[in-house]
C-alpha cells in the first residue's frame, strides 16, 4: 500500500511537470493551527485593507477541511514566470508605465487552471478519488500550503521563495480525497537578507514576514477602488499596475529557470513598456481592446487611467500636460481627482488657472478635496 501511494505520487509529479509546472509537492490537509491564527491576527490588524472577502471566508481560508471536509491531501503546484528582461528596466523611463511581470502576458488564472484541470483529470483516471482545483480565486492559503508542500518558504516579502525558481512562481492547488505521499516542508532560507524590505518604495513591510496591504503598490493600483492616498503617490513613481520591486531583488532569483509553460507569460509588446500618453487617452473600448486576455482587464479602465495619471504627475513630462487637462472633464471622480494632482505636479500655474474656473462647478466631495489640498 505504501509503495502504491509513493508510485502514484511520483507518476502524478511526472504528469504535472509535463503539463508545464516547475514545482510540485504534497501538503497535509490539516494545516498547522498557527497558520489560521496568523491569518486572523493579520485581519484584525486591518492589514488586508478593503479586501473584505478575506474576512468573509477566513475560516475556510485558514483550514482546507473547512472549505471541503473530504479533502485528505493538497497537491501544490508552481508554474514559473521568471522574466527574461530586467524588471527595473523602466524605472527611470518616466514617460512609460511599469506593469508587473505577471500581468504582461496571458492571464495566469486561465493558463494555470487549464494545466491544473488536465493534471487533476489524469489523477481521477488513475485512482478512485474526487478532486477540486483552485487558482487564486477561492479561500485557499496557497502560500502556507506551498511551504508545507516543500515548494519553498514564505519569504520576508510574504511571497513564496524557491531555491530553484526564486520569487517567480504562480501557485495552484488540487484538493483530493486521496492519501498521497507527503513532501518535506520547505525551510526558511532568507537568513539575514533584507533586500526585499529595504527596496519597498512605500515601506509596506512593518516587519519581516508582515505586509500592510494598504501601503503596498500592488494593492493601491489594483485592489483599491478609490483615490490613491497622497502619502504614496510620489513613491509610486511610474508603477501603474502592481509592483515587482520586492520580488525582483530576491537573491534566489539567480537560480530561476523557465518552465515549459513560460512562453504563455512572455510580455506582449503593448504591455511591456506602455506609453503614459497612450494610457491617458484610453476610453473604455480602448481599454478592453488593449488588455483583452490580460489579468489587468479585471481592474477596469478607470483605475488604470487613475494610475497612469499618478505616473504622469511623477514624470515631469510637459508633453503629457494636455492629456492630463483633458481628463479634468472625465465622468469618473477618481480620474478627475488624479488629473488634478497630476496637473499640480506638472504645472502649478496652470493648476491655479484651472482651479479658479472648475472648482466652483465640481460637486463630488473627493474631487473637491483634491482641488483644496494640492
Amino acid at each position: 500500500m505504501a509503495n502504491d501511494k509513493l508510485r502514484l505520487t511520483e507518476e502524478l509529479e511526472k504528469k504535472a511537470l509535463g503539463e508545464g509546472f516547475a514545482a510540485f509537492g504534497i501538503a497535509p490537509a490539516d494545516q498547522a493551527p498557527e497558520t489560521a491564527e496568523r491569518l486572523q491576527n493579520w485581519l484584525r490588524s486591518g492589514g488586508h485593507g478593503d479586501m473584505i472577502w478575506m474576512e468573509e471566508r477566513s475560516r475556510q481560508r485558514g483550514q482546507p477541511k473547512e472549505l471541503w471536509p473530504d479533502v485528505r491531501s493538497v497537491i501544490m503546484l508552481g508554474m514559473s514566470y521568471a522574466p527574461k528582461t530586467d524588471p527595473f528596466a523602466l524605472e527611470k523611463v518616466t514617460d512609460h508605465g511599469r506593469i508587473s511581470v505577471y500581468a504582461q502576458g496571458k492571464d495566469y488564472h486561465d493558463v494555470v487552471k487549464k494545466a491544473l484541470k488536465r493534471t487533476a483529470r489524469w489523477l481521477v483516471e488513475q485512482a478512485d478519488c474526487e478532486v477540486k482545483v483552485f487558482v487564486d480565486t477561492a479561500p485557499v492559503m496557497e502560500k502556507p500550503l506551498a511551504a508545507a508542500a516543500g515548494l519553498g518558504w514564505q519569504g520576508k516579502h510574504t511571497n513564496v521563495v524557491s531555491r530553484d525558481h526564486g520569487s517567480w512562481l504562480f501557485l495552484g492547488a488540487i484538493y483530493t480525497t486521496l492519501d498521497l505521499e507527503l513532501s518535506p516542508a520547505g525551510q526558511d532560507r532568507c537568513g539575514s537578507c533584507s533586500a526585499c524590505q529595504d527596496i519597498c518604495p512605500t515601506n509596506a513591510f512593518p516587519a519581516p514576514y508582515q505586509l500592510d496591504a494598504k501601503a503596498c503598490i500592488s494593492y493601491l493600483t489594483i485592489e483599491n477602488k478609490g483615490p490613491i492616498p497622497k502619502q504614496y503617490r510620489k513613491a509610486m513613481g511610474n508603477h501603474i499596475y502592481g509592483c515587482d520591486d520586492c520580488l525582483a531583488v530576491c537573491p534566489w532569483n539567480k537560480f530561476a529557470v523557465a518552465s515549459a509553460a513560460q512562453k504563455a507569460f512572455l510580455p506582449r509588446a503593448e504591455l511591456a513598456a506602455p506609453a503614459l500618453a497612450d494610457l491617458l487617452a484610453m476610453d473604455d473600448n480602448a481599454f478592453r481592446k488593449i488588455f483583452s486576455g490580460s489579468p489587468i482587464k479585471r481592474s477596469g479602465r478607470n483605475r488604470m487611467v487613475r494610475n497612469a495619471l499618478i505616473g504622469a504627475g511623477n514624470s515631469a513630462d510637459q508633453s503629457l500636460l494636455s492629456a492630463v487637462i483633458k481628463l479634468l472633464n472625465d465622468d469618473e471622480p477618481i480620474v478627475r481627482g488624479a488629473a488634478i494632482w497630476a496637473l499640480a505636479e506638472l504645472d502649478h500655474d496652470r493648476f491655479e488657472h484651472e482651479k479658479s474656473r472648475r472648482q466652483i462647478e465640481e460637486t463630488e466631495a473627493s474631487v473637491l478635496v483634491e482641488w483644496e489640498s494640492c
